[in-house]
C-alpha cells in the first residue's frame, strides 16, 4: 500500500500531501481510476476518516480531513463560512497582470442553462514571468507563461480554473478549461502531463480551539532564489518544474 504523506496529526484531523491524479473518494464518474485518499488513509491510520472539503483530481497538495463527527462538522462549517483561507499556485499561459482581482459570478458545472450563477472573488498575483524560447503558434517566436498564487474568497467548483479562463490565462495542463493541442505541446516540453495547480496554504480554525492553524505542503517561495523545498518535503514534480523554467530567465 502506497503511505500518503502526512504534515499535521492530532486527535481532531490529519492533514495530508494528496498527490495529483489522486482522487479523494470513490465516485462513478471515473470508474476505472483506484487510487482514492479516503480508503488509503483509513488503512493507513487504522481508523474512518471525514473529507471536509475536495482537491480536483490533477490538483496535488493540502488536504484535510477530521478524524471524528464532531471534527467534521466543525471544520465543514468553516468552510462552507469561508472562514478557511487558502492559497494555491499555478502555472498559466501568458503574462497576467501583477495583481488581479477576479469578481465573476458562476454557475455549478453541472447546472441547467437558466441556473442562477453564484458570486465568486478570487485574488491572484504573478510571482514570475517567463518566455520560453519556441512557439506552439508560428506567429510567434516564443511563448509566455507565469508562476500564479491563488486566492480563491468563495468556494466554488473549479473556481481557480475557471476564473483564470474568465481572464484568458488558463493553467497549463487543463484538458477542461485549456486547449488540448496545447496542453500536450507543452507536455512534451515540461517531460508530462498534467494540471499545473497545488494546494499550496491552508489557515484554519481549529475545531477543537478555534485557533488558526497554519498548514502548508512545504513548498516555498522567495522573491529572487524562487521555489524551494523544506527538508523532508512530499512535493513531487514543481521543484523540476522551476529548474526547467528557471532556465528560460524569469523576468518578474
Amino acid at each position: 500500500m502506497t503511505a500518503l504523506p502526512i504534515l499535521w496529526r492530532d486527535d481532531h484531523l490529519v492533514a495530508i500531501y494528496k498527490p495529483a491524479g489522486w482522487l479523494v473518494h470513490r465516485t462513478g464518474l471515473d470508474a476505472g481510476e483506484t487510487r482514492f485518499v479516503v480508503q488509503t488513509l483509513r488503512d493507513q491510520l487504522g481508523q474512518r476518516v471525514h473529507p471536509v472539503h475536495r482537491l480536483d483530481k490533477g490538483t496535488c497538495g493540502v488536504l484535510v480531513l477530521a478524524l471524528h463527527a464532531e471534527a467534521a462538522r466543525t471544520l465543514g462549517a468553516a468552510f462552507t463560512t469561508q472562514a478557511v483561507h487558502k492559497r494555491y499556485l499555478a502555472l498559466v499561459r501568458g503574462w497576467p497582470p501583477a495583481s488581479v482581482q477576479v469578481d465573476h459570478a458562476l454557475k455549478p458545472d453541472d447546472a441547467p442553462a437558466d441556473a442562477a450563477v453564484q458570486p465568486a472573488h478570487t485574488r491572484f498575483d504573478t510571482l514570475a514571468r517567463f518566455d520560453w524560447p519556441e512557439a506552439a503558434d508560428p506567429r510567434f517566436a516564443s511563448s509566455r507563461l507565469a508562476l500564479v498564487a491563488a486566492e480563491p474568497q468563495t468556494g466554488r467548483r473549479h473556481q481557480i480554473r475557471r476564473h483564470l479562463k474568465h481572464i484568458s490565462h488558463p493553467i497549463i495542463g487543463d484538458a477542461t478549461h485549456g486547449k488540448g493541442p496545447l496542453n500536450r505541446w507543452w507536455a512534451q516540453r515540461l517531460g508530462q502531463q498534467r494540471l499545473w495547480l497545488h494546494a499550496w496554504q491552508l489557515t484554519l480554525p481549529h475545531p477543537a480551539t478555534g485557533a488558526p492553524l497554519a498548514l502548508h505542503s512545504g513548498l516555498r517561495w522567495a522573491a529572487g532564489t524562487g521555489l524551494a523545498l523544506d527538508a523532508g518535503a512530499p512535493v513531487q514534480d514543481w521543484p523540476g518544474l522551476w529548474q526547467t523554467l528557471a532556465g528560460t530567465g524569469g523576468v518578474g
